[in-house]
Order: C-alpha cells, then sequence, then structure tokens
C-alpha cells in the first residue's frame, strides 16, 4: 500500500528540498543548531502528515472539505480578536508550545472547498456559481488582509482564481473579473497601510529610501549579484554572515543561496521547483474526479505562487510582500500545511492508480 499511495519521485524532489533548506538555514542563521533543530522537528511533522494523508482515500477529503473551510474561517476571525502580535500584524494563535497561523491553513482549505463546491455543481460554472465561488475566495482573503498580511491575501486570492480557471469559467467571466479588479484598483490604494504603500513605491525606485523601507531589496540585490555564477561557498558571503541582509532565515533566504552559490546553484534550485511543480501537475491531471482533479490542481498553484512571489521579491520583479519560499524559509505552520497539500495530492492519485489496477 506505501508504494502504491506514495509517488516516489515527488517525495524524494520534496525530502531533497526539505533537507537542503536545513542546511541553508544552518548557514543563513549563523550556524544557529536551535533554529535548525526546530525546523527539523516541523519538517518531521509534516512529512509525518503528508504520510498519512497519502494513505487517506479522496473520498473523505471531499467529505471534509467544507469542514475545513469553515473552521479555518473561523480561525481567522479567532487571530483578529485575540491573535498573537508579531512586526506589527495579529497573525498567529499561541497555543503554548507553539503559535499557529491560520491563514497557512487557509491556503489549503480553500482550494479544497472550491473543489467540493464545483464538484457539487457540475459543468461550466453559472454566473451564480461564479458569484459564490468569489464570495468563498473574498471572505478569507479579506480577513487576512486586514491582519494585515498582504502577501497571503494575494496568494489565497491566486489559489483561488487558479480553481476557478481550471473548473472550465467561461471566457467572458474572466474578462469581466479583469475589469472589475482594475477599476477596483485605484480605491484598493486609499485602503493599504502606509508602510504597504511605502512597498508599492519602493519596488518602483528602492533608492528613494535606501537605508529604510529600500534597505531590503537592495541588499537582497547586492547578494544576489555577489554570488556571481558559482557563488561564494558554503558559510560565506557578507551579506549574510555579516547580517547586512535581513530576514535572512525567511523571506529572503533565496538570497543567502545565491550568494552563496552562486548562478548555476540558483538554477538548479529552481530546477528542482520546476520538477516538484511539473510532478505536482502530471499527479492533479491523473485524479479520477472532478474534485480530484481541481484539488490537486489548486494545491500545486498555490505551491507555485509561493515560488513565484517569493523570488521574484527577492530578485526585485514584485513587491516585497513577506512572503516565504516553500520547504527552505524557516516557519513551522507554512512547512507543515505544504507537506501536508503534497500527501492530498499523492492520496489523490494514488485513488486513480487503484482504479486502474
Amino acid at each position: 500500500m506505501f508504494r502504491t499511495r506514495i509517488d516516489r519521485p515527488l517525495l524524494i524532489a520534496l525530502l531533497l528540498l526539505g533537507l537542503g533548506g536545513l542546511v541553508l538555514l544552518f548557514s543563513a542563521s549563523g550556524g544557529n543548531w536551535q533554529l535548525v533543530f526546530r525546523q527539523g522537528i516541523r519538517l518531521s511533522l509534516g512529512l509525518i502528515l503528508l504520510f498519512a494523508l497519502a494513505m487517506t482515500p479522496p473520498r473523505y477529503f471531499r467529505m471534509a472539505s467544507p469542514a475545513l473551510y469553515l473552521l479555518a474561517l473561523l480561525l481567522l476571525v479567532a487571530v483578529l480578536i485575540f491573535g498573537a502580535r508579531g512586526k506589527g500584524a495579529e497573525r498567529w494563535i499561541n497555543l503554548g508550545l507553539f503559535q499557529f497561523q491560520p491563514a497557512e491553513l487557509m491556503k489549503l482549505a480553500l482550494p479544497l472547498a472550491l473543489a467540493w463546491y464545483f464538484h457539487e455543481h457540475p459543468g461550466a460554472p453559472r454566473w451564480d456559481e461564479v458569484l459564490a465561488a468569489t464570495l468563498i475566495v473574498a471572505l478569507p482573503a479579506a480577513l487576512i488582509v486586514v491582519e494585515p498580511d498582504l502577501g497571503t491575501g494575494i496568494l489565497v486570492i491566486g489559489a483561488g482564481a487558479a480553481v476557478l480557471f481550471l473548473s472550465g469559467i467561461k471566457p467572458r467571466y474572466l474578462f469581466g473579473f479583469a475589469l472589475l479588479l482594475a477599476a477596483t484598483l485605484p480605491l484598493a490604494w486609499h485602503f493599504l497601510h502606509g508602510y504597504q504603500r511605502q512597498r508599492l513605491l519602493i519596488f518602483l525606485d528602492p533608492q528613494r529610501d535606501p537605508l529604510g523601507a529600500g534597505y531590503h531589496i537592495i541588499q537582497s540585490k547586492i547578494a544576489i549579484g555577489s554570488g556571481a555564477l558559482f557563488g561564494q561557498g558554503f558559510l560565506k558571503g557578507s551579506q549574510a554572515q555579516l547580517n547586512f541582509l535581513p530576514e535572512r532565515t525567511t523571506d529572503f533566504i533565496f538570497s543567502v543561496f545565491a550568494e552563496q552559490f552562486g548562478l548555476i546553484g540558483s538554477l538548479a534550485l529552481l530546477a528542482l521547483y520546476a520538477f516538484i511543480i511539473g510532478r505536482g501537475f502530471i499527479l492533479a491531471a491523473r485524479a479520477h474526479t472532478r474534485y480530484g482533479r481541481l484539488a490537486a490542481a489548486g494545491i500545486v498553484s498555490t505551491f507555485t505562487l509561493y515560488v513565484v512571489v517569493n523570488v521574484g521579491m527577492v530578485i526585485g520583479v514584485v513587491p516585497v510582500v513577506g512572503v516565504p519560499l516553500p520547504l527552505v524559509s524557516y516557519g513551522g505552520t507554512s512547512i507543515v500545511t505544504v507537506l501536508a497539500g503534497f500527501g492530498i495530492l499523492m492520496g489523490i492519485a494514488a485513488h486513480r492508480r487503484l482504479i486502474d489496477a
């Protein structure tokens, strides 16, 4: 059963990424073994959850999807009421031994909920179904942005948009959404926090505040550029080792990697991500049911957005929004939910293999 339900190529790639992330975290943290140990515990918990979910029949995922979505939604409301504050935002619920971030759970719950909804409404979505799906996406996204956590809110919207697109939505609805989004952008500007507006302005010109809001991206580009072709070597590099690079164990850990391993190493890391994403979409396409295809593709789309936004952020092609590099950046809830998502993906793909057998 283990061999039939676990996709070995995908598992090996995830293990390479997770274990490589631990090694990189050791370097980025200046040899902080305690940080690496905590991340290792979280990686282990995520892998246990991956194996458990991969062994679970997909019908249980479909049955639990609405409840999981509602639970994540209630937790988002709870975090606004009595959440733990960190870095100017209320994003965590303190559970004593660790802090839990409900927004990360919603990244997993939302694709499953949308897949369940469209499974219950087969065929190309009508306008009222599209409206209902939009509401399913908008509620958690609004709660996350209010925390404030604009980066995660964007990822949640992106994950929902991916499932909507894959559901067979008519082109005229997509065009209407594009017009609506363009029309609301000027209004949305007035609801952004001051630091969020500053980040967008700094994205256009980091040199306008090189020692303030632009410091992160300037130092990140210096670190990436100093890596050149082959990098400066493991545990080397002035930007990370001399503490010039902020958030080097979380949002900007890709900059540390690029500084130490250069362009060749960075391309190899991106190739590993590309393999995981490609393998994930192959497994999603093999799903036996509409729910399985949409849920699996939504999970992989969310993972893809993680990678694209983080790498784009650190090289300066998208604004700094505080999105971690999946399975590499330091963080608890993120690494567990990402691996749980891939466990669900394997469970869905395995169901098709068992039927074909």
